[in-house]
C-alpha cells in the first residue's frame, strides 16, 4: 500500500521536520503536546514532502531545475530575477500528481466532516529546512488564506510548490548553505481562524532587539495579520514579565498604543483581500484586553517550556467565537545563538537636525547616502554601504538588503519584516517613521542611530560619534557593589545585561519628564488648568483612561516595573521625584501649580513637597503607582529612597504619609532608604538611621551645600570639588556612622569612575555599594578592583609589618 501522501496534525510531531517541514512540524507538535494544556491550536494537515518529490519527479523536473540554478551569478546575482522567473514557470506549467490531488481532496473533506461545514483554510509553504534553530526562512515562501472547496485548495497547494522557487528563497538557501535538491516542501492547510472579523499578530518569548529572557512581547493589529509582517501599520505591543506570569501576579509591565493604520480583511464573497482604512475608535483602543494579555503570555510560555528554547508564534483572535488561538510556533533564530559576552555601546558625539524618528531595530549608529526605492525592481540603484529608505518592504525586498548599511522604513513595527531582516542579519533599521520619504530626499548624506534607546533618530549629515567594546569576559567584579544609576525603561533590558548587583538609583523625575509629560497635579485637578493647548494635551494624552490620575499610576507603574523586572531579583532603589519646582512647571499643565522661586535648588524640592498641600496629592499618586509595583505586580526588589530630607521630623512626616497611601515601611519587605545630600543628614546621620533603613550620598548636593557652592553656577566650578577635605570629611562621617548603626550605604555619582583616588576613598571608608550611570560603568568597576588590590595590599603590609614588631620585641 502506498504511503499517504497526506496526513492530519494529530499524527504530526517535531521530530518529522523532513516529512512535513519545519513550519508543519511544529504545528503538529503544538497541536498535539500543548492542546492539553489548554493551549487552543486550530486543526489541519499537511502533505508529505514525498508529495512533492513525486510531482517533481513525474514532471520530470529535477535536471532542467538544477541546469537552471546552476546558471544562476551567485556573485552578483545579477540574473536571479530571470532564473526564478523560469523557475517558477516550469513548476507552475506541471500539473500535480493525480494521486496527489485525491489525497489532499480527501484530508480536506474529513477535515470539513470533523468542522461539521465546509471551512475556510489557509494554506502555508513548510520547507524541510525551515523553522530551524539556525535558520527561520521566514517570509521566504508562500501562504494563501480563506481557501474553501476541494479544488481551490489544491490549487493553493501547488502555488505553496511554486514558491518555493521565489527569487527570496533561491538566495536565502544559498546565503544559509541549503542545497537546492535537498530542500522539499510541505503544504499545510489549516482551518482559518476568522481574525479579519477580529485581531491578530505575534509573540516572541524574549525581548527581540536585546534578547533579555525574561519578557514576553506581544504585538497585535485588527484584523490579518500579514499587516504585521509586512510592516504595513504599527502594531500595540504588550511586555509580560514571566517570573511574575508564573506567580499569578500582574505580569503586564507595559502596553503601547500603536496607531494601526490598517486592517487587513477578506474581500467581498471571501474572495481575496482588502486593506481598509482602520476606523479611529479602533485605532485609539488596545486589540487585546489584560485578561486576553495575560492568557496568551501563559501559553507562550508553555510552547517555549515545552520547547525548551526561545520561540517566535503567531496568534490570531476569532471574531466569531471570541477565542484566542495560536497559529504557528517557530525558534527564534537571531538572539538565540547571541554571544552576549561582548557589548558594542555607541554615542554620537556631534549634534546635527533630526529628519524623523521610528522605532529602534539594533543598537548601533550607521551613516551614508540616503536612497530612496519605491520597490526591489529598483535594486540595482542601491550600492554597498548606502541607506534603504522606502515606504516598507516586503521578502521580495531580501536579496538586496545585506548592501544596505540600515535600513528606514515609513511603515512597520519591531515585528516588521523590515525589523526582522535588519535583526537577522545583523542590520540597524528604523522602521514606523511615517513622513521618511518626504523628510530624506534620494543622495542626502545622512546618519542613522539606533542608540538612543527605542526610538531610531535619522539626523541630516554625516555625524561622529563612538564606539565603546565591552567585553564582559575580561572583566573582575569587586567586592563592593557595583550599580546602575537609570532612569528609562527602554534600555533597562540591554543594561541589564551588563555587570552589575542592581540599580542603586531610579530616577522618577526622568520617567515622569519622559513617559508622563503631565504634571501630577494637573491630573488631579484638571479644572485649574489655565490653558487651553495644555488642556487639550492633557485631554489627547489621558484618552481611553477612566479618569486623569489612573493615566500617571498606570505609566508610571509600568515604567518601574520594566526597569525592576529587567534587574530582578537585584535590589532597584527607586528615589522618589526630585524636581524642583522650576522643572516642574515644564510639564504640562505645570505652571498653574508651581510657585516661582530665586534659588529652586535649595527651595521647595524633595521631602519637603511630599507633605505640603502644594503636592501632597501628587506623592499620591506616586505611591499608588510604587505600591502596584511592588504587591500587585510582585517586584519587590523594589526598595523606595527620600530625597532632599532636611530633617529628621520631615523624615517621620513623609514615612508615616507613606503608610497611610499602603506603603508601610518593612510590611512585604519594604526598604526606605534617604539620600544623605543636606549636612544635616550627616550631622543627625543616628537619627536618620533610626527611621530609614539606609542611606545614598549625593554627592553633588552634599558638595554644594558643604561648601556653598551652586552646583549650576559657571561662575564657581572650579569651587566646586567632592574631594575637598570638608566634603570626604561629610562622606567618611555617615558611612562610619551607618555601619555603626547596621544600615547600608552607597554612594551615586560620577566621581568614583572619573577619579580613581576618589574610588579608592570611598572603599577604605567601606562603602557598601556604588552606583554609576551606564556609560561609566565599567570604568568605575576598574576603579573599585585597583582600589580593592590596593587596600587588600596595604592591609597585608600592615599585618606583615606588626608581625615583625612582635617577634623583633
Amino acid at each position: 500500500m502506498l504511503h499517504p501522501f497526506t496526513l492530519p496534525f494529530s499524527k504530526i510531531h517535531s521530530t518529522d521536520v523532513e516529512s512535513f517541514g519545519g513550519k508543519n512540524a511544529s504545528l503538529g507538535e503544538l497541536y498535539n503536546s500543548l492542546r492539553s494544556q489548554g493551549v487552543q491550536v486550530p486543526p489541519g494537515f499537511a502533505t508529505h514532502t514525498d508529495a512533492f518529490r513525486l510531482f517533481l519527479k513525474e514532471n520530470n523536473l529535477e535536471l532542467p531545475l538544477s541546469q537552471l540554478l546552476a546558471k544562476l551569478n551567485t556573485t552578483t546575482y545579477s540574473n536571479l530575477a530571470e532564473t526564478g522567473q523560469a523557475a517558477r514557470q516550469l513548476v507552475s506549467n506541471a500539473p500535480l500528481p493525480h494521486r496527489v490531488a485525491s489525497d489532499i481532496r480527501q484530508a480536506y473533506r474529513e477535515l470539513c466532516i470533523q468542522e461539521g461545514r465546509e471551512v475556510e483554510v489557509a494554506v502555508r509553504s513548510s520547507a524541510s529546512a525551515e523553522d530551524l534553530p539556525t535558520a527561520s526562512f521566514a517570509g521566504q515562501h508562500e501562504s494563501f488564506l480563506n481557501i474553501k472547496g476541494e479544488n481551490r485548495v489544491v490549487d493553493a497547494v501547488h502555488r505553496c510548490f511554486v514558491s518555493l522557487y521565489t527569487d527570496r528563497a533561491i538566495k536565502y538557501r544559498i546565503d544559509n548553505g541549503f542545497a537546492h535538491p535537498k530542500v522539499a516542501l510541505s503544504a499545510g492547510v489549516q482551518k482559518m481562524v476568522r481574525s479579519d472579523l477580529s485581531a491578530s499578530g505575534v509573540a516572541f518569548t524574549l525581548e527581540p532587539e536585546t534578547g533579555f529572557r525574561n519578557v514576553i512581547v506581544i504585538n497585535g493589529v485588527w484584523g490579518l495579520g500579514e499587516n504585521i509582517v509586512q510592516g504595513t501599520v504599527t502594531p500595540d505591543e504588550f511586555q509580560v514579565f514571566k517570573t511574575t506570569l508564573k506567580q499569578g501576579k500582574d505580569a503586564i509591565l507595559m502596553k503601547r498604543l500603536g496607531s494601526k493604520e490598517k486592517t487587513m480583511v477578506y474581500g467581498k464573497d471571501g474572495e481575496g483581500l482588502l486593506n481598509m482604512e482602520t476606523e479611529e475608535v479602533k485605532r485609539n483602543s488596545l486589540v487585546l484586553n489584560d485578561s486576553e494579555i495575560t492568557l496568551l503570555a501563559s501559553w507562550c510560555l508553555r510552547i517555549e517550556e515545552h520547547y525548551g528554547m526561545p520561540m517566535d508564534i503567531e496568534w490570531a483572535k476569532d471574531g466569531v467565537d471570541g477565542q484566542l488561538y495560536i497559529v504557528q510556533a517557530r525558534p527564534e533564530t537571531v538572539h538565540a545563538r547571541q554571544d552576549i559576552s561582548v557589548f558594542k555601546e555607541y554615542q554620537l558625539t556631534s549634534t546635527g537636525t533630526e529628519l524623523t524618528r521610528g522605532i529602534a531595530v539594533g543598537s548601533g549608529i550607521a551613516s551614508g547616502k540616503a536612497r530612496l526605492l519605491k520597490s526591489p525592481a529598483e535594486a540595482h540603484l542601491l550600492q554597498e554601504g548606502e541607506i534603504l529608505v522606502t515606504e516598507t518592504t516586503n521578502p521580495d525586498w531580501d536579496p538586496i538588503l545585506k548592501k544596505a548599511a540600515a535600513i528606514v522604513t515609513n511603515r512597520g513595527g519591531r515585528t516588521s519584516h523590515a525589523a526582522i531582516v535588519a535583526r537577522e542579519l545583523g542590520a540597524l533599521a528604523v522602521v514606523g517613521c511615517h513622513h521618511a520619504t518626504d523628510m530624506i530626499h534620494d543622495g542626502m548624506e545622512i546618519t542613522v542611530s539606533c542608540a538612543e534607546g527605542k526610538t531610531g533618530r535619522i539626523y541630516a549629515g554625516k555625524l561622529a560619534w563612538q564606539e565603546h567594546a565591552i567585553d564582559l569576559h575580561q572583566l573582575t567584579m569587586p567586592v563592593t557593589d557595583p550599580m546602575l544609576i537609570l532612569g528609562d525603561p527602554d534600555k533597562a533590558y540591554r543594561y541589564a545585561a551588563f555587570p552589575n548587583r542592581g540599580v542603586g538609583l531610579l530616577r522618577l523625575e526622568f520617567i515622569i519628564n519622559h513617559s508622563i509629560g503631565i504634571h501630577p497635579m494637573a491630573l488631579v485637578h484638571f479644572d485649574r488648568v489655565s490653558q487651553r493647548a495644555a488642556r487639550q494635551a492633557i485631554e489627547s494624552l489621558t484618552r481611553g483612561y477612566s479618569d486623569k490620575p489612573a493615566y500617571f499610576i498606570d505609566k508610571l507603574s509600568q515604567a518601574v516595573a520594566t526597569i525592576a523586572a529587567a534587574f530582578y531579583p537585584k535590589p532597584v532603589i527607586v528615589r522618589m521625584s526630585d524636581f524642583k519646582s522650576n522643572e516642574y512647571a515644564n510639564l504640562v499643565g505645570g505652571t498653574d501649580f508651581e510657585p516661582v522661586e530665586e534659588n529652586p535648588m535649595i527651595g521647595f524640592r524633595g521631602a519637603s513637597r511630599y507633605y505640603h498641600e502644594r503636592y501632597r496629592e501628587g506623592f499620591r499618586l506616586e505611591c499608588i503607582a510604587m505600591k502596584r509595583v511592588r504587591e500587585d505586580m510582585g517586584l519587590d526588589n523594589v526598595k523606595l529612597m527620600i530625597p532632599f530630607c532636611r530633617t529628621v521630623e520631615e523624615g517621620k512626616k513623609v514615612i508615616d504619609l507613606m503608610a497611610e497611601y499602603g506603603l508601610k515601611r518593612g510590611v512585604n519587605g519594604l526598604e526606605i532608604y534617604v539620600m544623605a545630600e543636606v549636612p544635616s543628614n550627616v550631622l543627625l546621620a543616628e537619627e536618620f538611621a533610626r527611621i530609614f533603613d539606609g542611606f545614598s550620598i549625593g554627592s553633588n548636593d552634599l558638595t554644594q551645600l558643604t561648601l556653598g557652592v551652586d552646583r549650576d553656577s559657571a561662575f564657581l566650578a572650579e569651587q566646586f570639588n567632592e574631594n575637598n577635605p570638608a566634603v570626604l570629611k561629610m562622606i567618611a562621617g555617615v558611612i562610619r556612622t551607618a555601619h555603626a548603626k547596621g544600615v547600608k550605604i552607597g554612594l551615586c555619582g560620577q566621581g568614583p569612575s572619573d577619579d580613581p583616588a576618589f574610588a579608592r576613598f570611598l572603599i577604605l571608608q567601606g562603602i557598601n555599594s556604588i552606583s554609576f550611570n551606564p556609560d561609566a560603568l565599567v570604568k568605575g568597576i576598574s576603579n573599585m578592583v585597583l582600589a580593592e588590590e590596593e587596600f587588600r595590599k596595604d592591609h597585608e603590609a600592615h599585618v606583615s609589618t606588626m608581625a615583625f614588631n612582635d617577634l623583633a620585641l
